[in-house]
């Protein structure tokens, strides 16, 4: 084996799996960053007193957990079209993991806001905070460390999800692993590495989310303090 990867054509094929690689990651992150930018108002829509609100922070999380993702992406990548937005397959890949990774944060998000204790709410009234303050300072951070674990599953649940951004054409590591598999026919060889490139990605992944969810619970600590 060690031979084989000597050669000319497998460092080649390395190469564009490690491109392909650092391609996941890019469009994981991005669909993670988008995701959070909409779960947050969702999860404030779903916490709402506003009925309506509710109703559209309910049949959101319902619409985008119950629709299988694959669905999800061909619909978002053959739709936008038809409405005049002619984006790159990694942009719309982006939006459909992103659109969907929403709804699952968001009900992870408002698991963390309803285990905090609704004395918060009254001190922050009392400090004189009000109803934003009182939500960016005081209750999300707590919320965010609450729902930490959740949210990290999440994330490394969305990079593994991402193998299915092939299917609309992103050159993503599974997408370039089966093209190099149907030049070489070595199927067990790179389909292996792809699988060891993945499993790098996500420890490395759940080590910064647990790096960067201990020093949030130090600053909470310090602020309880």
């Amino acid at each position: 084996m060690s031979e084989f990867l000597g050669t000319t054509p497998a460092i080649v094929n390395l190469r564009v799996l490690l491109i392909g690689a650092g391609i996941t990651v890019a469009v994981s992150l991005a669909a993670i960053a988008l995701g959070f930018a909409i779960a947050a108002p969702v999860c404030a829509a779903r916490l709402s007193r506003h009925r309506a609100l509710r109703g559209a922070g309910a049949l959101y999380v319902s619409i985008f957990r119950g629709v299988p993702l694959l669905v999800q992406l061909l619909v978002v990548y053959y739709a936008l079209p038809f409405v005049g937005l002619e984006l790159p397959s990694f942009v719309a890949a982006a939006i459909a993991l992103g659109i969907c990774t929403a709804a699952y944060q968001a009900e992870n998000l408002r698991g963390g806001f309803l285990i905090i204790p609704p004395g918060h709410h009254t001190a922050a009234h009392a400090f004189g905070y009000g109803p934003v303050q009182t939500w960016r300072y005081i209750l999300l951070p707590q919320a965010l460390r609450a729902a930490a674990p959740a949210l990290v599953n999440e994330m490394i649940g969305i990079l593994k999800a991402s193998s299915l951004v092939s299917v609309v054409g992103v050159a993503d590591l599974t997408r370039v692993s089966q093209n190099i598999v149907a030049r070489n026919m070595q199927p067990i060889l790179w389909y292996s590495m792809a699988a060891a490139l993945y499993l790098a990605i996500n420890l490395a992944l759940a080590a910064t989310a647990g790096t960067a969810e201990r020093r949030l619970g130090r600053g909470m600590a310090r602020v309880a303090l």
